[in-house]
């Protein structure tokens, strides 16, 4: 990445140049210094698998914790201010004469301001690399179930032992990349797995929801945890705290490249998350799980070609986020330069760290909530807003300011709200349990689950 030295102001624009009367214009679209390796396709590609992580299983049910129709309208919402908050977070940095995150909000707000985003901007991709573990252990473990003549008990299948072997053969290695460009590939294989496990949800969509007993009012417009919704949403949509990286690895890093690279994958990713989200409530409706996963049968073989699927996507998805949390304890405590062995050494750690948690937990719902209200939405919401109004030079009355100032406000409510709803309502963590509509020739349990579900499993 970048140094993080501020650059030189550009010149003043002249007025006898009326292309650059538009001092604003003029700044944010200099290029910076050439250095990346990345095409635009390349850096598409990583956004995308930036933002369709595990985030994207916990879509279905923040439809139902929103009530389906204002579900639908508040993560098209949530991808509209992602999308313009990820232009708007790098506009911030040109202006302000900075090229990583945490300088645009330490020369914004000083050290106190720089000390929180950097916990937030290394909180979020670390719990979302616990998340990934805690997915990884659930769905391969039920993949390797399904081979025929294996022990369901062996311990070599067992979820401890399927996490420890993918971190070491999978996860450590392609973290100890220094260059963040050499994962594009990996990245395009990520995506083309994800439109895999997307054809697989429209599939069950139309195959199992028959199956599926009715629960009451299952298409009420709205309902009172919305703001746990949203940060779902959020954390499903984030990919701030690694924007500067990305940028800073194109070829040619311009804001009008950067716009194109954010509304491709943006467009692409709202796509892919309004049919898994839909497809995913429609099927199981009042049923609906954090991870909805765990909502499919385990003798459903599609459902089990799903959960592979998907299982190597998170894998891939890991060094991404093992990046962004390495970018900030070596800014924090480094200086941002790390030797070999001290890159070495602070990956080991932080995977150690993660993987000892997520060896120890394995409820994934709370996870995606908490982390949503309390570190995504702050990244994605409150400080690229607030880093752009504190170096706008256009009156209070400009569209983005305006804008910027309405994000900003959104944020705080979401924020506050969200995380008061979720310690009030906490998610049931059902895992590892089968469903009841999996036990068809079970009559008695197959009732009592249904008529207890509706107050089971509502948050």
């Amino acid at each position: 990445m970048e140094e993080l030295a501020q650059r030189p102001p550009p010149p003043a624009a002249s007025p006898a140049h009326p292309e650059e009367l538009d001092e604003t214009t003029t700044l944010v679209c200099k290029p910076r210094n050439k250095g990346g390796t990345s095409n635009l396709s390349s850096a598409a590609f990583n956004v995308i698998n930036s933002i369709i992580g595990s985030g994207m299983i916990g879509l279905p049910y923040s439809l139902k914790q929103a009530g389906f129709p204002l579900g639908i309208l508040l993560l098209l919402a949530v991808a509209y201010i992602t999308d313009y908050s990820i232009i708007l977070l790098i506009k911030g940095g040109n202006l302000s004469g900075t090229n990583s995150y945490q300088a645009l909000v330490n020369k914004a707000f000083g050290f106190v301001g720089y000390l929180i985003l950097s916990a937030l901007q290394f909180l979020y991709p670390f719990i979302a690399m616990i998340s990934y573990n805690i997915i990884t252990g659930d769905t391969l473990t039920k993949v390797f179930q399904r081979i025929p003549g294996v022990d369901q008990d062996n311990l070599l299948i067992g979820r401890h032992v399927i996490i420890l072997c993918v971190t070491i053969i999978f996860t450590l290695p392609l973290s100890l990349f220094r260059n963040i460009s050499k994962l594009g590939k990996v990245s395009l294989v990520s995506l083309i797995l994800t439109i895999l496990i997307l054809v697989f949800g429209i599939i069950r969509a139309i195959t199992f929801s028959a199956q599926v007993t009715q629960t009451e009012n299952p298409w009420v417009f709205a309902k009172p945890n919305a703001a746990q919704a949203i940060g779902v949403m959020s954390f499903a949509f984030i990919c701030h705290h690694n924007s500067f990286l990305i940028y800073g690895s194109l070829k040619e890093p311009t804001l009008s490249n950067w716009t194109r690279v954010t509304h491709v994958s943006v467009s692409f990713a709202v796509f892919v998350s309004l049919l898994f989200a839909t497809c995913g409530y429609v099927t199981f409706r009042e049923y609906t799980e954090g991870d909805i996963f765990e909502n499919y049968c385990r003798d459903d073989d599609l459902a089990t070609f799903g959960r592979f699927c998907y299982g190597i996507t998170v894998i891939l998805t890991f060094p991404i986020e093992c990046f962004v949390t390495r970018e900030v304890l070596a800014n924090v405590f480094f200086k941002g330069n790390l030797t070999t062995i001290y890159h070495v050494a602070l990956t080991v750690i932080v995977i150690a760290l993660a993987t000892s948690v997520s060896l120890v937990y394995d409820c994934l719902g709370i996870v995606l909530e908490l982390n949503g209200v309390l570190s995504a939405t702050p990244l994605v919401f409150i400080l690229p807003a607030a880093c752009f109004l504190r170096f706008s030079e256009e009156r209070w009355t400009h569209s983005d300011n305006l804008l910027s100032a309405l994000i900003l406000t959104i944020g705080v409510l979401v924020m506050i709200v969200g995380f008061v709803m979720t310690v009030l309502h906490p998610q049931d963590c059902s895992h590892g349990q089968e469903m009841p509509y999996c036990f068809l020739g079970n009559a008695s349990l197959y009732n009592q689950t249904v008529l207890s579900s509706p107050q089971t499993h509502q948050p």
